[in-house]
């Protein structure tokens, strides 16, 4: 017991030791340095180097080392371009680092959902449990060790009275005087304890990956087999409903295809790009519903799932939800036409394959007899998956190049630019919008095109002067001064609004009071 007691005391003082050089190195980068945005990314490859450095369990368990490199990718991805979801994979992959070597084996996703989130609530109070377990296994100490505690009375007397001579020196000697007040412990302002409380927020937070907190029961999955008992729910009622929806739904992928593709024309007063806008969404809320209603009546070992004329009929209704997934995609795609593309809707866009994905998944279970923790993993990973691309990718910066690659103003056709949303944008639209400033031809329009420019590469020149670095808004700063040259310069200006149009300052409102110029960038910002 005493040994299996120091073998843990040892383990804890290297992991306090790496957590505090973590909290130092937190200090110098964004407390005395005050560096941001990417930098997170960097501290996070820190962190991973602590965690293997500290648990010679995580370096000895395949699985804890395949999350590590997951955490990494998405570490070095939030270097690049910081942004929530990156942030958000990056401690669900070190999650998972830390638990997987306490775990036989897997499991499902459910199950890792329980453990995740009691791990990270546990990890709060964290540095207070071992503290207090600390404290209890040296109580438990031979009487005859040495302590603080039982010296304690013996300094009481000889500590104060040194302490009162002291003080009584120092009002009649002047240089122990400036002595005591050269160590007097400094006010406490507002930026020291802000700085407590970031070393205390990055110590909790560090602690909980070196020393993770499992969750001891979490509830399993439910396996999803057999005949489930619903009242109004038999061979006969599924049969005859498949047969109604299939019905239903060739009768509306069969007006999709003749609206979409132009073999009929929409109901008087109803635009194309009303239609594509008003159905897209209640579609995909069919398609989902479908899918609970595989889930629930005809899961696998059921009566159902065994009837050959069912299964044919439920595959074919699938294959006709992936066809109407397929037809709101259509009509998105012919939306964007008429309105310009947005990070929301390439996210619908990406939304929609992932349903069409998950029908097939289901799909698939029912064929071959799958388990429910085999479905939700198959989801899973192939939502990881998208997600893990879209790390790599910004949907703005696509939005961005789309709209002024395809807007009126360049080709004639299309929905006109909104110069306002590139600004929303941000860094995102930086290239974007001087690609178009440099093939725009001179007029009202490139004017207006270069004004939004040198807005949003005077905020993101702003964000990297005060720390708020990413490997990506650097790279986007440098080709736009490759591709424009001089005129990448941030000339003075009148002001003007996001659209680039110029606007006149209101007068003061009190004449005595001089109006502070501003170099044009918005109404009232300064460079």
């Amino acid at each position: 017991m005493e040994l299996r007691s120091r073998r843990w005391q040892g383990s804890l003082m290297i992991k306090i030791a790496a957590a505090l050089g973590l909290v130092a190195l937190g200090d110098v980068l964004f407390f005395q340095n005050e560096r941001f945005g990417g930098w997170f990314g960097l501290y996070g490859l820190g962190l991973i180097a602590a965690l293997v450095l500290a648990r010679p369990a995580v370096r000895r368990d395949w699985r804890a080392l395949a999350a590590l490199f997951f955490a990494g990718f998405y570490a070095l991805a939030f270097a690049r371009d910081p942004g929530p979801l990156s942030f958000l994979l990056f401690w669900i992959a070190m999650g998972l680092a830390t638990l997987l070597p306490a775990t036989a084996r897997f499991g499902d996703g459910w199950r890792w959902f329980q453990r995740l989130l009691v791990h990270a609530l546990k990890a709060i109070f964290g540095p207070l449990a071992d503290l207090l377990r600390l404290a209890r296994v040296r109580r438990r100490r031979p009487a005859a060790a040495p302590s603080l505690r039982r010296s304690l009375p013996t300094l009481i007397l000889p500590l104060v009275g040194s302490a009162v001579i002291l003080l009584l020196f120092a009002a009649a000697n002047p240089v122990i005087e400036a002595a005591l007040e050269r160590l007097a412990i400094p006010e406490p302002s507002e930026s020291s304890l802000g700085r407590l409380v970031m070393w205390a927020a990055l110590f909790v937070m560090i602690w909980g990956v070196l020393r993770p907190r499992r969750a001891r029961h979490v509830l399993a999955t439910f396996d999803g087999t057999g005949d489930l008992a619903l009242p109004g729910v038999s061979t006969a009622s599924i049969l005859l409903s498949l047969i109604a929806f299939n019905l239903l739904f060739a009768m509306q992928n069969a007006m999709d295809a003749a609206w979409l593709w132009g073999l009929m024309a929409l109901p008087e007063g109803m635009t194309l790009a009303e239609y594509a806008h008003r159905g897209a969404y209640p579609l995909i809320l069919t398609a989902l519903l479908a899918a609970l209603f595989v889930l629930v009546t005809l899961r696998p070992g059921s009566a159902t799932a065994a009837n050959p004329l069912i299964r044919r009929l439920v595959a074919l209704w699938i294959g006709q939800n992936v066809v109407l997934v397929a037809s709101s995609a259509l009509r998105t795609l012919d939306y964007v036409d008429a309105y310009s593309l947005t990070r929301l809707r390439i996210a619908a866009l990406l939304w929609m394959g992932l349903v069409a994905v998950g029908l097939l998944l289901i799909l698939w279970r029912m064929l071959k007899g799958k388990s429910a923790s085999w479905l939700i993993n198959a989801n899973l990973a192939s939502a990881g998956l998208l997600l893990s691309a879209v790390c790599l990718v910004d949907l703005g910066a696509v939005a961005a190049q789309w709209n002024t690659r395809n807007a009126r103003e360049i080709d004639g056709d299309g929905a006109a630019l909104d110069l306002c949303y590139l600004h929303e944008l941000g860094g995102s639209a930086l290239l974007p919008l001087a690609r178009l400033e440099r093939q725009a031809a001179p007029g009202e329009f490139r004017t207006r095109v270069s004004r939004v420019r040198m807005r949003v590469q005077w905020t993101v020149e702003r964000d990297l002067s005060q720390g708020e670095w990413s490997w990506l808004a650097e790279r986007r700063l440098a080709q736009v001064h490759r591709e424009l040259g001089a005129g990448a310069r941030l000339a003075p200006m009148l002001p003007y609004n996001c659209e680039g149009v110029a606007i006149e300052p209101e007068p003061p409102v009190d004449a005595a009071t001089p109006a502070i110029p501003s170099p044009g960038l918005t109404g009232g910002e300064e460079r």
